[in-house]
C-alpha cells in the first residue's frame, strides 16, 4: 500500500455549516464524498486535518460569523487544512483569501471539486469517488434531518437578495437523481428528509409536464423515507394539487413561506411577486387542506423606505395570520444588489425597535400555537439530549415542527417515538414519551 494511501485513511475532516439548509445539502455531499475518498469525520469543534467552513453571506452578520469561525478553527487547528467555501467566496473571494487563517477558498461551483483540490493540496491522490458511498453516522453529533436539494438559484431577482449572485440562475436537478439520493439517504439510516433548494416551487421549468407536485408524489411512491419535509414556498406557488398531497402522513404538516412585509408598497420595492391580499389567500389554502398544520415565515424591517404605516402593514397581518415562529430580521445591505442603493435608508434604531416588537409578537403567538396541542399525541423524530436547568432532557422536532423535550434514560438518537405534549416549556413543549 502507497504511502499517500495510508496517510488518506488515517486523514480526518470537519464540516460546519452555516445558513440556510441548501448549504446543509451541500455539506452531507461533501462528507460522503469525503469519505468515499478515505477520510474519517470528526465533529466540526474538535481537532481535524481538513476544517471545511460552508458559509452564508445574506448579511453582513453571517460574514463576521463566518471570519469568527474560520479564525477559531485555526486557533484549534494550527496545522490543519483550512477551507472556506459557500456563498461568502462566492460574492468577496478577496476578503478570505486575505485572512492568514485560510489556506483555500472556494466558491460554490467549486464546491464539486473541493475534496479532490484538499486532496491535492495535501499530497494525496484520489482514484475517483464512490457514487454510492453510504456513511456511517454518530446521531448523537449529526443532523437527523437529511437535506436533499432539488433545485438551485434564483431568476426573481428580489431587490435586497444577493442570492442570485451567489447562487446563479435557476435549475433543477433531474428527477431521477433525488429519488437516488433519497434512497441513499434512508440507507444510511435518516428517517427525514427535507426537500430543499432557493426556489421550490420553479422546480422543473426546464422540462415540460414535470412540477414540484410531480416529484414530491414520486418521493412518496417510490422511496420508504418515513417523513418527508417541504423546507420552503412562496405564497404564489402553494397550489390545491401540491396541497391535496398532504393527504398522506408522511408528508409533515409544516410550511414554511416568506412573507418579508405586509405592506403592498414595500413589496413591490422589494420586487416580491405577490400582494398582502395573495400571501393571506395562500395561508387559508394551506389551513384548509392540511390538519394541525405549522405556519412559519420571514419577515424583514426596515426596507428602504419602509414608513411606520408599512410597518404597522406588516405587523397588523403577522396578527391576522398568527404564525407558530417567525424568523425577524433588520435589513442588512448587501454589495451588488439594487436595495443597496436605494435612498431613505431607515435608521438603525428604528430598525432595532421594529425588530424586538415583532420578536414579541412571534413570541406570543409560538406560545399561542403550542398551547392548542396540550394533552394531544404527536410523532417526534428525537436529536440529542440538553441540559435544562440542570436536568438531562431529549430534544427532538414533532412532525408540525413543535420543539419537544423529554426526559429518558435510553438512547433513543434518530428514533422516531409518540410523544404526549404536556407543558409549554422555553422555546418548546415538555412531553412523555409514549413507547
Amino acid at each position: 500500500m502507497s504511502q499517500a494511501s495510508v496517510t488518506r485513511k488515517k486523514s480526518t475532516f470537519a464540516i460546519e455549516t452555516h445558513g440556510c439548509k441548501l448549504n446543509q445539502a451541500d455539506s452531507l455531499r461533501l462528507a460522503r464524498e469525503f469519505v468515499a475518498a478515505g477520510y474519517v469525520r470528526v465533529s466540526a469543534d474538535g481537532p481535524a486535518d481538513v476544517y471545511v467552513l460552508n458559509s452564508c453571506t445574506v448579511t453582513h452578520v453571517a460574514d463576521r460569523k463566518a471570519r469568527q469561525a474560520l479564525r477559531a478553527a485555526r486557533r484549534r487547528n494550527p496545522d490543519a487544512l483550512v477551507v472556506a467555501t459557500g456563498c461568502y467566496p462566492q460574492r468577496a473571494p478577496d476578503d478570505l483569501k486575505a485572512l492568514d487563517e485560510v489556506d483555500l477558498v472556494l466558491g460554490n461551483p467549486d464546491k464539486e471539486s473541493l475534496v479532490r483540490q484538499v486532496t491535492d493540496l495535501r499530497g494525496g491522490r484520489l482514484e475517483g469517488l464512490e457514487a454510492e458511498t453510504f456513511m456511517a453516522v454518530d446521531w448523537r453529533t449529526t443532523r437527523t434531518r437529511a437535506m436533499v436539494k432539488i433545485q438551485e438559484g434564483c431568476d426573481q431577482v428580489c431587490a435586497f437578495c444577493i442570492v442570485p449572485r451567489v447562487r446563479g440562475r435557476e435549475r433543477s436537478v433531474p428527477f431521477d437523481d433525488i429519488v437516488s439520493d433519497i434512497r441513499r439517504c434512508v440507507g444510511e439510516g435518516y428517517r427525514e428528509v427535507v426537500l430543499t433548494g432557493t426556489q421550490l416551487g420553479t422546480y422543473g421549468f426546464e422540462w415540460p409536464e414535470i412540477s414540484l407536485t410531480d416529484l414530491v408524489k414520486a418521493v412518496l411512491r417510490h422511496t420508504d423515507v418515513q417523513r418527508l419535509r417541504v423546507s420552503s414556498l412562496q405564497p404564489q406557488e402553494v397550489g390545491g394539487e401540491l396541497l391535496k398531497l398532504w393527504g398522506d402522513e408522511r408528508l409533515c404538516p409544516h410550511f414554511h413561506i416568506p412573507l418579508q412585509s405586509g405592506s403592498n408598497a414595500v413589496l413591490k420595492r422589494m420586487r416580491r411577486r405577490y400582494t398582502s391580499e395573495l400571501y393571506r389567500e395562500a395561508v387559508e389554502r394551506v389551513r384548509t387542506q392540511v390538519e394541525d398544520v405549522s405556519i412559519t415565515t420571514d419577515v424583514i424591517v426596515g426596507f428602504p423606505g419602509e414608513t411606520q404605516d408599512d410597518f404597522r402593514k406588516t405587523v397588523d397581518l403577522c396578527e391576522a395570520v398568527g404564525f407558530s415562529d417567525m424568523h425577524v430580521f433588520p435589513y442588512s445591505p448587501r454589495p451588488g444588489t439594487s436595495a443597496a442603493v436605494y435612498g431613505e435608508q431607515v435608521a438603525p434604531a428604528v430598525k432595532t425597535e421594529r425588530v424586538r416588537t415583532l420578536m414579541a409578537l412571534a413570541s406570543d403567538q409560538s406560545r399561542q400555537f403550542r398551547s392548542r396541542f396540550l394533552g394531544t399525541d404527536r410523532p417526534v423524530l428525537w436529536e440529542r439530549t440538553v441540559d435544562m436547568s440542570g436536568e438531562e432532557m431529549w430534544s427532538g422536532l414533532t412532525d408540525n415542527y413543535i420543539r419537544a423535550y423529554a426526559p429518558y434514560s435510553e438512547d433513543i438518537a434518530n428514533s422516531v417515538t409518540a410523544a404526549r405534549l404536556l407543558s409549554v416549556r422555553g422555546d418548546g413543549m415538555e412531553c412523555r414519551i409514549l413507547r
